[in-house]
């Protein structure tokens, strides 16, 4: 099949119930959701009655990359896993997003997305390589580690392969198993147990090509430079605002740790916080983000110094193969239950008294992952376990994701725009979050005098205007303007995750060595017109991105989504003041009128304000106002007349 410009040009579906792969032309999908997360939409709305459960044969699991995945210098070769979820609640659609190079080699191992649907009799991975497909058996792969399995593969197939693989809480389906990829990428919403279900151990993909075309390269070469100088000491993560943890920071600086070697994904721009960890005992892997932040606070509290042992913590739960976004929340209810005396070490057979320790984490991820007593309760989610343990339990559960039961960053009470943006999605939405934190972290680092930080008051108005809608919308003391900031974070966020872009790459909302120290959101466009010859602007690609966005609502509609009633959030985030927070601004300062900065700490989400930012975001959306439900002319707008029919009484 010809190769178009940024394309592979084919789509590998798999029915592992019959054996049988075939290819269909990637343009029957890109043409109108361009990759990644668009494509992964579009078949799955084609292809998955809303009836099907997540462990049913009938769901599909759709891994795609998009068409900036390969070239170099653009940090586009991100990758998305999409299927029905059993980590949502209630069961729904959902979606993960990926680093590392597993989406650039199946890129160039001739693919742009795999659709997997059916069961297998017993367990097999798949093989890509440069074409050709296999489907093997993995009989003596089951019941391994994910890292263990990766490694298994490499040594069977060459060290050049890439693979994504479970792990036991894979196998055994717990419903917060990840799929973990070369370079410990990982894929969250459930998906590693959805992989389980289909006794699908690992897909390998390999090739002796890297060549992917530009319709005109010349132009994309001017582009990787001109991306390489905005983004040129931007957003530092190791330092001022973008810090993932202040009191870490030394022992998680690549550029001071002998033991850290910072790392970056295919095809990066100029790296991040990625980086490689050796512990003492020789074993090596990712360090970076939550798998580095999660068990440290426990690990210090017991240990009382610092060690190896949160990233012992974060490696486990990468062999096991297990979200550590959902077990961080279930680590401290399990051991605000112990200090209630709901539970007891003796009674879930967990020593939930040495909560911090390697003793704890390694058993606890054992139990879940076989599913072994108590651990069985515990794998079917935090929600779950809580309604058989009954109300005491329940009392115990702090602030989590109120679909996921995993951590709730950046919350709404603080950001108040996060609060649309948690209300109408399946899951945690990390990049979408970004775009209100990050400019308003560096904006810390100045409001503080931090040498080198110049994002002012005034350069953050200009940043919100430019990348928000208007100056007010990274203004915290008032609700005006969150809507639209919203509605464009998601049209970028979803473009952005079909092209499909890096987060701590894109947007470059900020740029240090600039006079004005505002980024340009014509880049994205600008790129894809260069590698893939269709000329579009700012606003045409974010169009694209509210197409994918409004397809995916309609497809959380058909599965159950009640529009306007469950667009809500935790009655916690509009009666619960908030509390002192943690890290070097506890008081929760952030920008306020004119220039001048506000505390967030005792403030809740006014419900009745909450409502109205409800009412003017369905406006924007072209959405009816009263329902929350999608109208038919805004469909057709958007060029998705061909989903009318199928919402039947569920469109306006």
């Amino acid at each position: 099949m010809a190769n178009k410009f940024g394309y592979a040009g084919r789509i590998l579906k798999v029915d592992l119930s019959q054996g049988t792969t075939v290819d269909v032309p990637t343009m029957d999908y890109a043409d109108r959701f361009v990759g990644g997360r668009g494509v992964g939409v579009k078949i799955y709305w084609d292809e998955v009655s809303p009836k099907v459960k997540p462990f049913d044969p009938e769901n599909q699991l759709i891994f795609a990359n998009g068409p900036l995945a390969g070239f170099a210098g653009l940090a586009g070769s991100r990758w998305q896993v999409c299927g029905k979820s059993p980590a949502i609640t209630p069961e729904s659609f959902s979606y993960a997003n990926l680093g590392g190079s597993w989406g650039a080699w199946l890129k160039f191992a001739g693919y742009d997305a795999i659709a997997i649907q059916g069961r297998a009799d017993k367990p097999v991975y798949l093989l890509i390589q440069d074409g050709n497909v296999e489907i093997r058996d993995a009989s003596s792969l089951w019941g391994k580690g994910a890292i263990e399995v990766r490694e298994i593969l490499k040594g069977m197939l060459g060290r050049d392969i890439r693979v994504a693989a479970i792990g036991p809480a894979g196998d055994n389906m717990a419903v917060m198993a990840n799929v973990i990829a070369d370079d410990d990428a990982s894929a969250s919403s459930g998906f590693g147990a959805v992989m389980g279900s289909k006794k699908l151990k690992a897909i390998a993909v390999g090739t002796n090509n890297r060549k992917v075309i530009a319709a005109n390269p010349e132009k994309l070469q001017e582009l990787v430079k001109y991306a390489r100088e905005l983004k040129q000491d931007s957003r530092d993560i190791y330092s001022g605002g973008g810090r993932i943890a202040a009191p870490l920071v030394a022992k998680l600086d690549a550029t001071k740790n002998p033991r850290l070697k910072k790392t970056v994904c295919y095809g990066c721009i100029s790296g991040c916080i990625r980086a490689t960890y050796e512990a003492e005992n020789g074993k090596k892997g990712k360090c970076l983000c939550v798998g580095t932040v999660f068990y440290p606070g426990f690990s210090m509290s017991y240990y009382g110094e610092w060690n190896d042992v949160p990233f012992d913590a974060a490696r486990i739960c990468n062999e096991y193969g297990l979200d550590v976004m959902a077990v961080w929340p279930m680590i401290t209810w399990l051991g605000n239950c112990y200090e209630a005396g709901v539970l007891t070490d003796e009674n879930t057979g967990i020593p939930i008294s040495k909560i911090g320790s390697l003793e704890f984490i390694e058993k606890l991820a054992l139990k879940i992952s076989l599913r072994e007593g108590f651990g069985d309760i515990l794998a079917q989610g935090i929600f779950k376990a809580i309604e058989m343990l009954g109300s005491k339990a329940k009392e115990q559960l702090g602030h989590v994701h109120f679909r996921t039961g995993t951590a709730y960053p950046y919350e709404p009470r603080q950001y108040i725009i996060t609060g649309l943006l948690y209300a109408t999605e399946p899951r945690l939405i990390t990049p979408q979050l970004h775009e209100v934190v990050f400019p308003t972290r560096l904006w810390w680092d100045w409001y503080e005098n931090m040498e080198g930080a110049y994002v002012s008051s005034d350069i953050i108005r200009s940043i919100s205007g430019t990348f928000l809608g208007s100056e007010t919308a990274l203004d915290f003391s008032t609700y005006k303007g969150k809507a639209l900031a919203a509605k464009k974070i998601q049209d970028r966020e979803y473009i952005k995750e079909c092209l499909i872009l890096c987060d701590f790459a894109w947007p470059m909302m900020d740029v240090k060595h600039s006079e004005e120290h505002v980024g340009d959101p014509t880049l994205p466009s600008k790129v894809f017109s260069a590698v893939t010859g269709k000329e579009i602007d700012e606003l045409g690609l974010d169009k694209i991105g509210g197409r994918v966005f409004n397809l995916q609502r309609a497809i959380l509609v058909r599965e159950g989504h009640r529009g306007r009633e469950s667009d809500s959030l935790p009655d916690y985030d509009h009666t619960v003041p908030l509390p002192l927070g943690l890290g070097p601004n506890p008081e929760c300062v952030v920008p306020g009128k004119d220039g001048g900065t506000v505390s967030r700490v005792g403030a809740t989400l006014d419900r009745e304000e909450f409502e109205k930012m409800k009412d003017e975001y369905y406006e924007l959306r072209g959405w009816d106002v009263t329902t929350g439900l999608q109208k038919k002319d805004t469909l057709k707008s958007l060029g998705l007349d061909d989903i009318i029919e199928p919402l039947k009484g569920k469109v306006r």
